[in-house]
C-alpha cells in the first residue's frame, strides 16, 4: 500500500472494527463491517458527515470532495480533515466514531425502505424484472429466497440467449443492496464456482 494516508487511516480505524478499502471516487473508500464512513483521495483524509456534522465541519473550514461525473461536478458528504489532524488521532478516533454510526444509521434506513419491484433493486432494470418473471422469480422476496446464484440458473434455463456472468453480480449486489461493482473478486469467485 503507497498511499500513506490509507495506510494511517486504516491502522488507526482498525480500533473501530475490520476494515478494508476500495477503490471509488478517484481514491479509496474506507469500510468498517461494509459501511463506509471515510475517504481517502488526494492525499487527504475525508470523513462522511450528516446535515449535523457537515455544519460543524463547515465551521472549521473543512472543504467536501467534489468529483466530476460526465463533466459535472458532485459535492460528496465526504469532508476533508487538514494535514496538521494527524498530530491528533484522538480527534480523527471521534469524527471517524461518529461517521460510521452515521453510515450505518443511514444504511439501515435505506435497507428499511426496500423497493418491492424487482427492477427498482440496485443493478437490475425492467429486463433483468421481465427475465426473472419468466424464470418464475416474481418479487423481491422470491429473489431473496431463491439467492443470486439459484437465480441466475432459472433464468439460463429460461433464457434463450446466454448470460453474462455480470448478470450474477448485479443479482447478488440487488439483494445486498449494493451496486455489482463493490461485491469483491473472492465473493464472485465463490458464487461462480457454485454454478457447476
Amino acid at each position: 500500500m503507497d498511499n500513506p494516508i490509507l495506510k494511517n487511516s486504516m491502522q488507526l480505524f482498525g480500533q473501530l472494527g475490520r476494515v478494508k478499502s476500495r477503490s471509488m471516487f478517484g481514491g479509496f473508500g474506507i469500510f468498517v463491517d461494509d459501511t463506509m464512513f471515510a475517504l481517502a483521495v488526494n492525499d487527504k483524509l475525508h470523513i462522511r458527515a450528516n446535515r449535523q456534522t457537515a455544519s460543524t465541519f463547515k465551521t472549521l473550514g473543512y472543504k467536501p470532495y467534489v468529483y466530476k461525473k460526465r463533466g459535472f461536478p458532485v459535492v460528496t458528504k465526504y469532508f476533508a480533515l487538514p494535514e496538521d489532524c494527524w498530530n491528533d488521532e484522538a480527534t480523527i478516533l471521534t469524527y471517524a466514531t461518529s461517521a460510521l454510526e452515521i453510515a450505518k444509521q443511514e444504511k439501515e434506513k435505506q435497507s428499511e425502505a426496500k423497493p418491492t419491484r424487482l427492477k427498482d433493486l440496485p443493478n437490475l432494470r425492467l429486463t433483468t424484472e421481465r427475465m426473472l418473471k419468466k424464470a418464475g422469480i416474481d418479487s423481491v422476496v422470491d429473489l431473496e429466497e431463491h439467492g443470486s446464484v439459484e437465480a441466475y440458473k432459472a433464468i439460463q434455463r429460461t433464457h434463450t440467449n446466454s448470460v453474462g456472468l455480470e448478470l450474477l453480480w448485479a443479482l447478488e449486489g440487488a439483494i445486498n443492496g449494493t451496486h455489482w461493482s463493490v461485491i469483491p473478486q473472492t465473493k464472485r469467485d465463490e458464487l461462480a464456482s457454485r454454478l457447476c
